[in-house]
């Protein structure tokens, strides 16, 4: 089959490798029809290579129709259409019962200290191998899929494999709610959602972004927008001087705004992997400036909930401004089989209030993903979302 790769440091291409098979009872084959370039997936086309191997085959936003199922799988029949959360985990263990699923401990990758494996997503996460390809395995299948219906486009579906619910979990975690005020910091694919499930919340949202035509698709559900330079003024100005009550940040450790460990991403990006690896855990190698901009602008006892990756174990918190306003921290790997009980009846309705089909703006071909990469990763052409489609 053919699949995106990665091969380096900004070097991703497609290549033949073989198809996957069976290989645990409660696996299931999918043949995937839409699958999707995440944000997080340009931090492993720009940073963690020492935590990949050439060859590693990307991409965690998957669905598409069961080709094939092992012998344990119960729940599931051949030719049914299915969405594939990003995160793998059991549905069975204490922490997916509590609605953690990415702290599944039946998929933890312990090795690294982390949470529930994902697909796609470097050794920290388990090497399993993504789906940016013409076909996926899935471990446990009966629970590591979302069965839905069959007359809407992907689209409409293709998005509740990541970014739907990890917009719903920020918005849940800031405890947004009709009437409040409420910061979107970034309105790449997470923050546009999270905007539209704020406002649909009732909330007053105001989002901040450099690109225009982010901006300008944000404005189309109601949103006030900005460019992450104006914020303080309009967020004062949005609340009456008090700040906003939530605060969303979509944006993460690739901020804009932090040259410094910009440098230090480009330093230790040309190091041996051997070295690399232990700077990236132990060393603080994210851009903060979005959440510290949060952090400043949130109201007294108000609440910041990040979305937006972070990777580094030493990054500098401003302590007594988090004491003294009495802010509330909330963050975390989206569960997604958490929200996908609210969610999915949303994305089945006839009028999309969260505009699940308004979100895309380049589908293309499989072969084009090397392309793709670097035209999201720069913000070029428009590009807010992309989806390969693994038929042309």
């Amino acid at each position: 089959m053919r699949a995106v790769t990665w091969q380096g440091k900004r070097k991703i291409s497609v290549e033949e490798v073989p198809d996957p098979r069976i290989e645990e009872p409660g696996d299931a084959i999918i043949r995937v029809t839409s699958t999707a370039i995440c944000g997080s997936d340009l931090h492993l086309y720009e940073l963690f290579g020492p935590f990949l191997d050439a060859g590693d085959i990307l991409g965690h936003e998957t669905m598409g129709v069961v080709e094939e199922v092992g012998p344990g799988v119960t729940s599931l029949r051949v030719g049914q259409r299915v969405v594939v959360p990003f995160n793998i985990s059991c549905g069975e263990c204490w922490m997916c019962r509590r609605g953690l699923q990415s702290q599944c401990e039946r998929t933890q990758v312990t090795e690294y200290g982390s949470g529930a494996a994902l697909f796609g997503y470097t050794k920290l996460y388990g090497q399993v191998p993504g789906g940016q390809a013409e076909y996926l395995r899935v471990p446990l299948a009966d629970y590591n899929t979302i069965p839905v219906g069959t007359s809407l486009p992907d689209e409409r579906y293709l998005f509740l494999s990541d970014i739907l619910p990890t917009a719903a979990q920020g918005v849940a975690y800031a405890g947004v709610g009709a009437g409040d005020t409420a910061l979107v910091l970034g309105l790449g694919p997470v923050g546009q959602f999270a905007a539209r499930i704020a406002a649909h919340r009732g909330a007053r949202v105001i989002a901040a972004d450099p690109v225009p035509e982010r901006r300008a698709m944000a404005e189309r559900y109601g949103v006030t927008v900005c460019d992450p330079d104006e914020v303080p003024d309009a967020v004062a100005e949005f609340t009456s001087g008090r700040g906003a009550d939530a605060v969303v940040d979509a944006v993460g450790m690739e901020a804009h705004g932090s040259p410094g460990v910009h440098a230090a991403h480009t330093a230790i990006g040309a190091l041996p992997d051997a070295v690399a690896r232990p700077m990236m855990e132990h060393a603080g190698v994210d851009r903060t400036a979005a959440l510290l901009q949060g952090i400043d602008v949130v109201r007294r006892g108000g609440t910041v909930s990040i979305s937006g990756v972070y990777v580094g174990n030493a990054d500098p918190l401003p302590m007594k401004t988090l004491f003294d306003k009495q802010i509330t921290l909330k963050m975390g790997q989206c569960n997604v089989k958490r929200w996908i009980g609210d969610l999915l009846p949303l994305a089945e309705r006839d009028d999309d209030p969260l505009g699940t089909a308004d979100l895309t703006t380049h589908r293309v071909p499989l072969d084009e993903a090397p392309a793709m990469y670097e035209t999201f990763q720069k913000k070029e052409d428009g590009c807010i979302k992309v989806v390969l489609d693994p038929a042309r």
